[in-house]
């Protein structure tokens, strides 16, 4: 059975040398968390603390929180890549983590190359990558250029190439942090459609977004993140709205009104 389990999990940086500002304030740049020592009298950040889910299939969680409030390195734990320093994390399935478009892609080859690279490093076969190279090659409107080296390509070309991947394979797991912004509208249109089609196909959605509109239309629950810790848990307008303030909250209940609308049409 596909699920995920935490106990009290949490997760520090140590910070070896606590006398250098800089270090401290890159650690903090990149964490967000609290301050504090360990056991050992380190003095650590805090990235997450008594981080307790208990997500079955059918669940679609939205992770909202400010930059640095710890979204992202709970995805990195829930992926694996990151294990508890205290508490702990038993995560069940195949999990595709989809943290940063561009991981797993070589510069120097070509694109259909890449989707090869990008579809085994998301845990697809060879063979699973190129019977649907075809159609991943549709969806990117790459053309001529699916030949040429990837540093040839533009940043809205690459996420072109690197959504037609992610939007293809069928996780059990699917940790996904919202970073396709450099795109035109129109393809992002497609790709709001193909990632809908990516989430149905998943067990789990863990999807961490400052988009109040891809909650509204890929997640079913929320979490607000904040300094490491989960402040309140619920509904996405609920959380929204705790969030970010009435306005925004009422915003996402008349995009899922609509959304539900558009589905019964």
């Amino acid at each position: 059975m596909v699920s995920i389990d935490t106990y009290n999990a949490c997760v520090d940086f140590p910070i070896f040398d606590a006398k250098s500002r800089s270090m401290k304030k890159a650690f903090l740049g990149a964490a967000g968390g609290a301050i504090g020592r360990n056991q050992d009298n380190v003095v650590v950040v805090e990235a997450l603390k008594d981080i307790n889910l208990h997500l079955r299939e059918g669940d679609r969680v939205g992770l909202v929180g400010h930059n640095g409030a710890g979204k992202s390195t709970l995805l990195r734990l829930l992926s694996g890549i990151y294990e508890p320093t205290r508490g702990s994390a038993d995560i069940r399935g195949r999990v595709a983590p989809v943290f940063d478009l561009g991981v797993g892609m070589d510069p120097e080859i070509s694109g259909y190359e890449n989707i090869i690279i990008r579809g085994l490093f998301l845990g697809q076969t060879r063979k699973q990558m190129k019977a649907k190279m075809e159609e991943i090659a549709d969806f990117t409107e790459l053309g001529e250029y699916l030949s040429m080296p990837l540093r040839t390509y533009s940043t809205g070309m690459r996420i072109r190439l690197a959504l037609g991947v992610v939007t293809s394979i069928e996780p059990e797991i699917l940790l996904l942090d919202e970073g396709i912004g450099a795109v035109d509208a129109a393809f992002m249109a497609k790709a709001r459609d193909r990632l809908q089609a990516l989430v149905e196909r998943s067990g789990i959605l863990v999807f961490a977004s400052h988009s109040n509109d891809f909650l509204a239309q890929l997640c079913n629950t929320a979490l607000w993140v904040d300094h490491g810790q989960i402040r309140d848990a619920g509904l996405v307008p609920d959380v929204v709205e705790a969030y970010e303030g009435k306005g925004a909250g009422d915003h996402v209940r008349r995009l899922l009104t609509r959304i539900e609308e558009e589905k019964q049409a």
